[in-house]
């Protein structure tokens, strides 16, 4: 065989590969016609609590998906992350931009009370050196009942989980929540 003929070979060959790819991804992207009409469709606007909800929902997911990460002081990624950190990031993910330090995040929302706590809120604590100025933060995940109700931070120690806000060390240390919401 020649070298022209080989060359010849080989670019139909490639052009057959190219074809066939190109034609797969424009058959993977056209929608049927009554997909079409179903995408264009207006969406119902949602009630403002139902989106409130939907948003907290967004962010818990992304906080959780940080479980394990290691603890880095001003860490925003999934190498290292700290508290405050991981509710900037979360938060962005539902397009809501929060401060950068848990103090800053402190202020941000409304003032609830304990017992009024729910998913999405956040919650502050101080560690007994700082005397009552907000050193740590983290994000309601669920309220199980009057002796459960679970954040999720990032630890120094055991880097992102979520524990009982209820639980006597973090009852102890807990400073106020805020509804950013």
């Amino acid at each position: 065989m020649s070298q022209s003929t080989l060359q010849t070979y080989l670019f139909l060959f490639f052009a057959l590969v190219l074809f066939a790819s190109c034609s797969s991804q424009r058959v993977a992207r056209t929608a049927t016609p009554q997909k079409q009409a179903t995408a264009k469709a207006p969406r119902e606007a949602a009630s403002p609590k139902a989106e409130k909800a939907e948003k907290a929902e967004v962010v818990i997911s992304t906080a959780r998906a940080y479980l394990g990460t290691p603890y880095r002081y001003g860490g925003t990624d999934r190498k290292g992350i700290d508290c405050s950190g991981l509710l900037l990031c979360s938060f962005r993910e539902a397009d809501i931009k929060l401060p950068r330090t848990s103090a800053e995040q402190s202020s941000y929302g409304k003032a609830v009370s304990i017992y009024e706590l729910r998913p999405g809120d956040l919650v502050f604590f101080s560690a007994k050196k700082w005397k009552g100025k907000v050193s740590h933060a983290g994000l309601v995940t669920e309220v199980r009942g009057k002796d459960e109700i679970l954040f999720i931070h990032s630890s120094t120690s055991k880097g992102v989980v979520e524990s009982n806000l209820l639980s006597p060390y973090y009852r102890n240390i807990f400073v106020k929540a805020r509804r950013p919401f």
